[in-house]
């Protein structure tokens, strides 16, 4: 009976995501003695939250180096791919092994060279995006998602807007505002929709899970606020936005505890030219759905050591909730260490061993993977921090809903899909009357979602809108993620000759020499 299809030597890791998440997988996983690929779309490594604000010297944008970059930087068995995209994954030679297909260089460019690596383990920490809920006049040009406004900020020093609103829920808000202060925007108000108070719910998972840190770092918003004499009000929110060719006013309306608006407390502001939006976040699950990840609720389902459904594929940060940054890398570094965990034993079934007790131990001295076993006093401490995070992550779920009362915003014309100008009355009929009791019927019956953003803008409000009107939920909640090319790719690119798959090329191949452990300023 023939045993496990080898392995390489050393395994390879692919790490898609290089953010608080995926930053720390691959460090992880290098400092035990893998190879690594950490593939990610930014130039720079960090994400939204660990990208320092860039400063502006004589008139030149520069950024300060995050000790996590250096420490990347300084690893000599990880291999950071900037500026690429991985708009593919198929399954590879054997089980447990996966064939990414990535593309490096900027989005627009032609000639984008093609790069194909054979993963023998693969950690996803693609991240989240915004999530928008559609209201009059959202369509308008001013109006932007609260992320996009702080990136512009704190990316290239520019304001969307000389006068903005920010509205939403979630302490994410809060940051947003302030970037836009700093860059000179004028903030007229920041109007959260729902009720902080709920998180006097859950003291302590404030207290012993969010750490002083949280506490210090919302102090330093609401001090911020203050200096800006930025108005703040709670149960309120944007609910239409006015104008011709940009966003010219908005309506600000109290909520109830449904977020339905309160009758008469509608109040208009102007002049406004940005409207930066944002009600929490939505996973991008592209990737997961790709490698045929089990989903629920809207997240990759994990056990707790970070593996998916699928052997050899491991989910982190706000692929699997969002808890934010701190839970988020706690996640990766443990995926990147059950990364190795479980090669180190599959390099010891293979070369005759049982996978049972000290067998990491034994595939590290015996199998010649050059792999070091995590220690467990690590893995135990990533794992505590873990579900400390998910704690968290679970008290700001509760502090923060999105209940149905949005849907009284909407108005028989207000679009519900952008891209394609599909209004909520026409998606009403669709369901009603058409019959369309899923998102593949949406899209065949009127359009929603198959604009340019391919649903990721509309395709959850669209879902949830479908399901209100069928009275239960949609039968394909995530057929807006199921796409067999993740990312956009030019034709002429996918119709040229394939790469043939590898791994890290001969000249960064790395020595395995253990490596020092991480220093606390680049957790």
């Amino acid at each position: 009976m023939s045993g496990p299809p080898p392995i390489s030597s050393p395994p390879l890791v692919v790490v898609v995501g290089a953010g608080p998440a995926g930053s720390r997988a691959a460090l992880s996983a290098a400092r035990c003695g893998a190879r690594v690929v950490l593939v990610d779309s930014e130039a720079r490594v960090g994400g939204r939250y660990e990208r320092q604000p860039a400063a502006v010297t004589d008139g030149v944008i520069a950024s300060a180096t995050h000790p996590l970059e250096l420490a990347i930087a300084s690893q000599p068995r990880i291999e950071h791919v900037a500026r690429a995209t991985v708009w593919a994954l198929e399954p590879g030679p054997a089980p447990g092994r996966h064939l990414v297909h990535l593309q490096q260089g900027p989005a627009d460019d032609r000639g984008r060279p093609p790069r194909t690596l054979t993963a023998d383990a693969l950690v996803l920490c693609t991240g989240a995006f915004d999530r928008v809920l559609p209201f009059p006049g959202w369509e308008l040009p001013g109006v932007v998602t609260a992320g996009a406004a702080r990136t512009l900020a704190e990316g290239q020093r520019t304001a969307v807007g000389a006068r903005a609103v920010v509205s939403g829920t979630g302490p994410f808000l809060l940051p947003a505002a302030l970037s836009l202060l700093d860059v000179g925007a004028h903030v007229l108000g920041v109007y959260e929709a729902g009720n902080p108070a709920r998180w006097l719910r859950s003291p302590a998972a404030v207290l012993r899970d969010g750490g002083p840190g949280r506490l210090a770092e919302l102090a330093s918003y609401a001090a911020g606020l203050a200096r800006g004499r930025v108005p703040y009000r709670t149960r309120h929110a944007v609910v239409a936005a006015h104008g011709r060719d940009h966003v010219e006013a908005v309506t600000v309306a109290r909520l109830d505890a449904g977020w339905h608006p309160v009758p008469g407390s509608e109040q208009r502001l102007a002049p406004v030219d940005a409207v930066c939006v944002g009600y929490g976040f939505t996973p991008q699950l592209e990737l997961p759905l790709a490698a045929g990840c089990a989903v629920r609720d809207g997240r990759v389902v994990v056990d707790g050591r970070q593996a998916t459904t699928v052997p050899g594929v491991y989910a982190a940060g706000e692929l699997t909730g969002i808890a934010g940054a701190q839970a988020a890398a706690a996640e990766g570094e443990l995926a990147g260490l059950a990364a190795v965990a479980d090669l180190a034993e599959h390099a010891w079934a293979t070369a005759g061993g049982a996978a049972a007790g000290g067998a990491a131990d034994r595939a590290a001295e015996g199998a010649g993977t050059g792999l070091a076993p995590p220690p467990p006093a690590r893995v135990a401490s990533a794992a505590a921090r873990v579900r400390s995070g998910q704690r968290f992550g679970q008290a700001l779920a509760r502090a923060h809903p999105v209940p149905g009362g949005w849907r009284g915003w909407l108005r028989e014309d207000t679009l519900v899909c952008r891209c394609e100008e599909v209004s909520y009355g026409e998606l009403r009929d669709a369901v009603v009357a058409r019959g369309a009791d899923g998102m593949r019927a949406l899209k065949l019956a009127c359009r929603a979602g198959l604009g340019a953003c391919q649903g990721r803008m509309c395709g959850r409000s669209t879902a949830e809108l479908a399901a209100a009107f069928l009275g239960s939920p949609v039968a394909d909640p995530y057929a807006t993620d199921r796409r067999p090319l993740a990312q956009p790719i030019r034709l002429g690119d996918l119709a040229g000759p394939p790469d043939e798959p590898g791994d890290v090329p001969p000249d960064v191949t790395p020595d395995v020499t253990p490596d020092p452990p991480v220093s606390p300023d680049t957790r």
